[in-house]
């Protein structure tokens, strides 16, 4: 598999078309195939849910029209998890690494913990 996975916040900024994604991130979003897990899905509706998150319009479906595919949490995924280390324990961000290095995909975030991680598929999303 090739491409990029996006970490739940560049995929939000992405759907919003939002200036924070930086000039470099707008050229790889251009050039490789692009990757939302259904794990961010899941975190952007719990977060809806508990009041922590307003999204106008259904997520997925701007992923979709963004031309985002769909990567769903698997068995293989899973056995990945335990050789991703964290100095904070988000059981979001290890699933969505672990799919990242299990899958062969770059992965784009700007949570400055998962980037001070220094793993060398990870792209910072502001740059």
């Amino acid at each position: 598999m090739s491409g990029l996975l996006l970490d739940t916040n560049a995929a939000l900024w992405l759907v919003a078309d939002s200036e924070k994604l930086g000039p470099d991130s707008r050229d790889v979003l251009a050039e490789q195939p692009l990757w939302a897990s259904s794990v961010s899905l899941w975190e952007v509706e719990i977060k809806r849910r508990v009041g922590k998150l307003t999204l106008s319009g259904d997520f997925a479906d701007g992923l979709r029209r963004a031309g985002v595919r769909e990567l769903p949490l698997s068995w293989h995924h899973t056995r990945h998890y335990a050789s991703v280390a964290l100095p904070r324990r988000d059981p979001f961000d290890l699933l969505l690494l672990a799919q990242a290095k299990a899958s062969s995909l770059d992965f784009l975030t700007a949570d400055r913990q998962i980037l001070a991680a220094g793993l060398p598929f990870v792209h910072d999303a502001r740059e």
